[in-house]
């Protein structure tokens, strides 16, 4: 059970508040708080679909179990993607337009916000995503929309000089998932830029490595990288895709030191090649130190490992910490700003939301305070990161500051 001095039921880092925690009016009894989400429970990014969906679930059993949002049951309507850009976008339509929630947590990828967004800007519907960090998504459809993370060009400002100090890197090699859109803006524009400010050669400068979404056999694009001798390897994909390149390196005796951005931080990446040390940047982490962070992973944990079509060895992932954390925003402006929930005040409790949004402060996350910047990204503490053996270990902390914004 995970219990905060901040919040409204039982979530963790001030979402909701454990009984007793806070005083309820019970100004809303018999209304709903309806909210949506958009998950790729199939698809290549279906783990963290399906580990998303039961987070979610986790939160409505214990909110509405402690009483509710002010009396009002909390409803959840929570739809599959399959990381499909075109049925994100009517999945968002459906939710603003059909379910009539009051805001959307979602979607996942960067590739799905790029066309979800701008409909969720013409419904007037609060959206904020779990997992896009490719920079200027949320920026580029604004006033809506919103994202719970921070743009990979920022995490790699800190990690690069962390993984060079590190392992003593003076040159490495590029390779990226030319089909995802997260993928190719880290691999194609912001790794060069970096490397070349940092003072770290690019060693395939003039040709790329690159392969696409669902292809089982890199062995070529690896023959290639390792010819170079770099002394660490950008692996630009998510953890799913990166796994196949890591083994093929593996299999070669390419044994260096892989950075890559946020879509690394996956338990399953540590299974599946434990003695390649990764860096990476998370906001939260499985084995996080911290007693916010603790009490979420001891009581997500055994709910995924419960949960069919998921590992049985699977730990919770920076994107559940991600949603959880949308959802306790999203309670937090029901509380805060006076929301009526009447279906005829819809339109003027979305903007509320979308005020509350705007203008947040103090919202307690796993790593600390939470705030959107005017680009609508989170200003939040960061972690950089190093999987190997099996456990991520933290190794530097940075923060998203914009503006007179900090964490």
């Amino acid at each position: 059970m995970i219990l905060t001095r901040r919040s409204l039921a039982l979530l963790a880092a001030g979402a909701v508040a454990a009984p007793g925690a806070r005083a309820q009016s019970g100004r809303l009894v018999g209304r709903e708080v309806r909210i949506g989400a958009v998950v790729p429970s199939s698809g290549p990014f279906a783990e963290w679909g399906r580990s998303n969906t039961a987070t979610l679930r986790m939160i409505e059993e214990q909110v509405n179990a402690a009483g509710g949002v002010e009396g009002a049951k909390l409803r959840l309507f929570v739809y599959d993607d399959a990381a499909r850009p075109a049925q994100a976008a009517n999945l968002v339509r459906k939710l603003a337009e059909d379910d009539k929630v009051l805001g959307i947590a979602g979607p996942l990828t960067s590739s799905a916000c790029e066309v979800a967004f701008p409909v969720a800007n013409q419904a007037r519907v609060p959206c904020i995503s779990q997992a896009s960090s490719k920079p200027g998504v949320a920026a580029a459809n604004r006033p809506w929309a919103f994202r719970n993370t921070i743009d990979e060009a920022v995490l790699m400002r800190t990690a690069l000089p962390f993984l060079k100090e590190a392992y003593r890197v003076a040159k490495v090699a590029i390779i990226y998932d030319a089909k995802d859109a997260n993928s190719v803006a880290l691999g194609s524009r912001i790794m060069p830029e970096l490397l070349g400010q940092g003072g770290i050669a690019l060693a395939n400068a003039g040709g790329l490595a690159s392969f696409n979404t669902g292809d089982i056999d890199v062995s070529a694009q690896v023959t290639a990288l390792k010819a170079l001798d770099p002394d660490a390897v950008v692996c630009a994909a998510d953890y799913s895709q990166a796994i196949t390149v890591l083994r093929e390196m593996r299999r070669q005796g390419l044994t260096k030191p892989v950075i890559g951005g946020t879509p690394l931080i996956s338990s399953a990446i540590l299974r599946a090649v434990p003695e390649l040390p990764i860096v990476s940047c998370a906001t939260y982490y499985a084995g996080q130190p911290g007693e916010a962070a603790r009490r979420f992973t001891e009581a997500l944990t055994p709910i995924l490992r419960r949960t069919s079509g998921l590992p049985a060895t699977i730990e919770p992932s920076m994107y559940d910490a991600n949603i959880q954390e949308i959802l306790g925003i999203f309670l937090d402006a029901v509380r805060k700003q006076g929301l009526t929930l009447a279906e005829a005040d819809l339109a003027t409790d979305r903007e509320r939301i979308r005020a509350h949004l705007e203008h947040l402060t103090g919202f307690d996350g796993l790593s600390g305070p939470i705030h959107f910047n005017p680009d609508g990204d989170a200003v939040k503490t960061f972690l950089v990161v190093v999987g190997q053996n099996g456990a991520w270990t933290e190794k530097l902390r940075g923060c998203s500051t914009a503006g007179a914004l900090t964490c």
